[in-house]
């Protein structure tokens, strides 16, 4: 692992970890670009990054945060860590009158992933001061993987 990322893997590994049951974050704030992992237990799942970073050029921006709100909501339209999980987990799980709802029409997998996120997942973040540093890090992180826990499960 390159030490210019040392403190900020160490982080992404060893960091604290926060329930999605626990959703809304208030550790840390709305807007700036970072890095995070996913958990299911000691199994490392998952590394995103968000790009932006709000400031007077982009005022709007919801950073690293935004990026955890939408994967909490489970909400597998725009989100592919959603899909990832509902495929993965959520569908495996799914009986033959689910499966009878979803022929019918019924929307249940999105309220089911949700669910899975706030009920299994927990996730680490690494605030960065910019977007460029975000994105090498995360694919630092899902080329090499972290040091103990190795690439991520659901996309390496």
């Amino acid at each position: 692992m390159e030490n210019e990322f040392a403190d900020q893997l160490r982080g992404l590994e060893d960091g604290p970890a926060h329930a999605f049951g626990d959703w809304p974050a208030t550790h840390f704030p709305v807007g700036p670009s970072g890095v995070y992992t996913v958990w299911n237990g000691d199994l490392f799942l998952y590394v995103g990054m968000a790009w932006a970073h709000r400031d007077e050029e982009n005022p709007r921006a919801t950073g690293v945060f935004g990026r955890l709100k939408s994967h909490a909501s489970g909400r597998r339209s725009g989100d592919q860590f959603a899909v990832y999980v509902c495929d993965r987990f959520v569908i495996p799980t799914l009986t033959s009158a689910d499966m009878s709802a979803l022929a019918r029409g019924e929307r249940i997998l999105d309220s089911r992933t949700r669910q899975y996120v706030a009920d299994h997942l927990s996730y680490r973040v690494v605030v960065t001061d910019s977007g460029p540093f975000a994105r090498k890090l995360e694919a630092l992180v899902r080329q090499e993987g972290l040091p103990r826990a190795g690439r991520p499960l659901i996309n390496p």
